[in-house]
């Protein structure tokens, strides 16, 4: 059996690839890493794909199997659950989630008993056990499981408590899209106890809506409604809650670089832990340009917010991000949380007394086009002859970049093209795009 770690966590359709026998073979190959590493208990929580009971039932087995405790969650979102093992210590946590793809896929998730991503090495461990036959500890040394129900609480008040005392919500009009998944109950109740009139979109699951034509992968249905209510604010999260891209009250959408722009501009400090932000390979190069300009140094890590983590820790830098809306704060949280994210960017603005637009016209992107292309085999991406084509049109633009990757988590070949003309920047993305069309 080979599964592969991918750029977060294992991920793929749930009836190929994410499938019970694997998922109960991945809890009890992960149970036998991290019970090694000193972790003899696992929280698991899930978003509200309609598999995620199934799946979490396997896992629960395979744990149990290798003697480790479980504690179900219920659905939570992707950094409650991130919070949660850091808080309770001696614990390490795990996500049934597909992140921002439809109910047709799921995956999984892990963090270490710090909150954050488990390392490359605990997974290459995994994936060697995964490869051979395992057995169950004796009777005697099984696993107990049980359920945790003050998961959500917790983490609603974890999130209230980063909103500064001076800072209040009461006279805010806030559109929430919660995507169908994991933060449908916890995120509008975060607003709602911080005083905000919240119109909620994307709060009512039924196990395939995740992602629908909602959340921060299709912000339009926030927008619209941010215009419609004259709200203050939109919010959209992702499934599991670790993206959100925000609206402001003239519907503008405003992506993770713009995000991170709005709390990089807002920090008075540019020294020490504050004196340098992570992008990524994906970040505008007039968003890094913007950055240096407010004082700070700038490095770009690969794509994944497990990446932009660890050049954080690597660097001793406290805020990174990827212009998806994966946003760490690393003064507040470990990983990437797109409620926390909202509720800092808003906390700034209202201490600023500053609308988003007055502090965004301070820098301009430079025009950048993205082509996600389906394929069968992302190997194709290797073949000599692409590559050529790929390196000479990236040799013909005087000012921009080319960037082409392997999704880590679908079966597609990713393509931006940045550029200061912004038709050249579209023609060679659509180029290179039917480069991989058969």
């Amino acid at each position: 059996m080979t599964i592969k770690f991918g750029t977060d966590g294992i991920r793929g359709p749930v009836e190929s690839k994410i499938t019970p026998e694997v998922c109960l073979r991945i809890g009890h190959a992960a149970g036998i890493v991290l019970k090694e590493m000193g972790w003899e208990t696992v929280l698991i929580g899930k978003d509200t794909r309609v598999s995620g009971y199934m799946l979490e039932s396997a896992l629960q087995a395979g744990f149990i199997a290798a003697g480790v405790n479980v504690r179900l969650l219920g659905p939570l979102p992707t950094p409650g659950v991130a919070y949660l093992t850091k808080s309770l210590r001696n614990q390490f946590g795990l996500v049934i989630s597909a992140s921002h793809n439809d109910y047709l896929d799921n995956g999984i998730k892990l963090f270490s008993g710090s909150g954050e991503k488990i390392s490359r090495e605990a997974e290459k461990k995994i994936e060697k056990l995964l490869a051979g036959e395992l057995k169950p500890v004796p009777t005697a040394q099984l696993g107990k499981a049980r359920r945790f129900d003050e998961s959500g609480d917790r983490y609603i008040e974890f999130c209230k408590s980063t909103v500064p005392d001076e800072v209040s919500f009461e006279s805010l009009r806030i559109v929430l899209d919660c995507a169908h998944g994991a933060c449908y109950k916890v995120s509008p109740s975060i607003l709602e106890e911080l005083g905000a009139e919240v119109i909620s979109l994307g709060a009512s699951p039924d196990g395939y809506n995740i992602n629908h034509e909602c959340g921060s992968t299709s912000p339009e249905k926030a927008q619209e409604e941010v215009i419609k209510q004259r709200a203050d604010f939109g919010i959209a999260l992702d499934g599991d809650g670790d993206r959100v891209v925000l609206i402001d009250n003239k519907g503008n959408i405003l992506d993770g670089d713009d995000i991170m722009y709005i709390l990089a501009y807002a920090n008075p400090n540019r020294t020490g832990p504050w004196s340098g932000i992570v992008g990524t390979t994906m970040s505008n190069l007039g968003f890094e340009d913007g950055i240096k300009k407010l004082g700070y140094k700038f490095k770009r890590a690969d794509v994944g917010d497990k990446h932009v983590s660890q050049m954080l820790q690597k660097e001793g830098w406290l805020l990174g991000g990827e212009p998806s809306g994966h946003i760490i704060c690393r003064d507040l949280v470990s990983t990437g949380d797109g409620t926390i994210a909202a509720l800092k960017v808003i906390s700034s603005l209202l201490m600023l007394e500053k609308e988003p637009a007055d502090i965004l016209r301070n820098y301009t992107k430079m025009p950048q086009i993205n082509i996600n292309v389906d394929v069968q085999n992302k190997d194709i991406l290797s073949d000599a002859s692409i590559q050529q084509s790929i390196k000479e049109i990236e040799s013909d633009l005087t000012v921009g970049r080319v960037l082409v990757r392997p999704s880590g988590t679908e079966n597609k070949i990713r393509v931006m093209v940045e550029s200061d003309d912004e038709p050249t920047a579209k023609k060679y993305a659509e180029d290179i795009a039917k480069m991989f069309i058969s």
